[in-house]
């Protein structure tokens, strides 16, 4: 991993800030969802972080006991140290925690009208959308390798289709991969 080692200035630090506030406003299901964004941004628009940095730091993050949104700090950390780490998880915890206590203060007071029914029954389809975009932008660094979308593959049944506990097949992951097959 790259462990901040771009001196990004404070301009840079700023956008970086505001990028992650926007960002926050449209992690419905939480902080991955826009993990294809934050990729586009920090990889493929700004070169800050490599594709394998991008997908190691989401891992490792993911891996790691404690909230999802860790992730963001992880990538924050890797673009430009502790000053990123800061930007990137304020950007992204403090417009969803302020929309998100300010909604559900009002939500609770009208959980009968239709129209929050109606606003809650439809974000579950945009999470969905969001997490499979989500999936497509971390297994990119293994799309040419067909053990690995096989494994990739089989882990998203067995987890919509059981009870399997994700750690188990993390290991199985590890397994396959240290193995050779993915």
């Amino acid at each position: 991993m790259m462990l901040g080692t771009h001196g990004l200035g404070a301009g840079e630090l700023l956008s970086l800030f505001g990028h992650f506030l926007l960002l926050s406003l449209l992690s419905i299901g939480g902080a991955i969802t826009t993990a294809p964004d934050m990729h586009r941004y920090l990889a493929k628009e700004h070169g800050w972080i490599s594709d394998l940095d991008f997908t190691a730091s989401v891992a490792i993050a993911q891996a790691a006991p404690g909230p999802n949104v860790l992730f963001v700090a992880v990538l924050g950390w890797n673009v430009a140290g502790v000053l990123g780490m800061l930007a990137t998880l304020a950007g992204i915890l403090l417009p969803s925690a302020l929309l998100a206590v300010a909604a559900s203060r009002w939500g609770e007071a009208r959980k009968d009208a239709p129209v929050v029914r109606a606003f809650t029954h439809g974000l579950a389809p945009l999470t969905l959308g969001l997490l499979l975009a989500t999936g497509w932008v971390l297994a990119e660094p293994n799309r040419g390798h067909p053990g690995a979308m096989a494994l990739t593959a089989v882990t998203a049944v067995v987890m919509w289709r059981t009870r399997i506990a994700p750690i188990w097949l993390v290991a199985a992951g590890a397994l396959a991969g240290a193995l050779g097959f993915a």
